[in-house]
């Protein structure tokens, strides 16, 4: 029996899986330092500058600040301050609101993101075949609000709900996300989900923990995909190959 006739929800993650980002984070961090009169950055210092301080404001704040009730331009603003500080970079307060307003723009548009030519074809297919389609990523509102239509990925034609963890207060690899999702596909049983990722750890296991089906993509050929298949992930090159996978006896 094919999979998808089991199947009353899907739900996707977002990056990586339905987009992927444009250029490097040095290009917008550039673009707009100069914009304000400055020198553009060391591209690999604001690399490195920009991890640390995204992984200690979401060590600090999680889920973009939710539970401190940080505004999320709050969030955003400490974190790309303490990029530049840690890439050697210090302005004076005029210059790095000027800096600061033109990446948070240009992050919350469909500028620095590039949408995979299989996404809304697959997503409208799904719902097609009257399957509820859910997206489930750890990103802030303007992900539901702004980017996502933006790119052509509308709530009503190509998705039925999102749960963002920035609106939920939860983030993968959380198994709860999974469990919000099922609650508002209508209180669906996980055996008759499945979700789809690009992580093992955020996507896979936490959604296969709590009795989902799940699949991973590998389109950028990761060398850690062999180590998926060895503990038994089923791994897919695009959704093209999932459609084909679920449709399948």
């Amino acid at each position: 029996m094919k999979l998808l006739a089991k199947l009353r929800c899907v739900t996707i993650d977002v990056t990586g899986t339905l987009m992927a980002y444009k250029g490097e984070l040095g290009d917008y961090y550039c673009m707009a330092a100069k914009a304000a009169g400055q020198p553009c950055p060391d591209y690999k210092r604001m690399h490195e500058g920009f991890k640390l301080a995204y992984k200690e404001m979401a060590k600090n704040y999680p889920c973009f600040g939710y539970a401190a009730k940080m505004p999320n331009i709050v969030w955003w603003k400490t974190c790309v301050r303490d990029s530049f500080v840690r890439a050697g970079y210090e302005y004076d307060e005029e210059t790095f609101e000027k800096i600061f307003r033109r990446i948070y723009s240009s992050f919350g548009s469909s500028a620095p993101y590039t949408v995979f030519p299989d996404s809304q074809p697959f997503l409208r297919w799904l719902r097609e075949q009257g399957v509820k389609v859910g997206i489930v990523s750890n990103a802030e509102y303007r992900y539901q609000d702004v980017i996502l239509p933006a790119l052509g990925l509308n709530e009503g034609s190509e998705w039925d709900f999102g749960v963002f963890s920035g609106l939920e207060g939860i983030e993968k690899p959380d198994p709860k996300i999974y469990k919000i999702a099922l609650e508002r596909a209508g209180n669906i049983a996980p055996e008759e989900a499945l979700h789809i990722g690009d992580s093992i750890r955020k996507d896979y296991e936490p959604a296969k923990s709590i009795g989902m089906h799940a699949l991973l993509l590998d389109r950028f050929k990761t060398p850690e995909a062999e180590e998926w298949r060895k503990s038994g992930g089923i791994v897919l090159p695009d959704l093209m190959a999932a459609k084909e996978w679920l449709s399948s006896d």
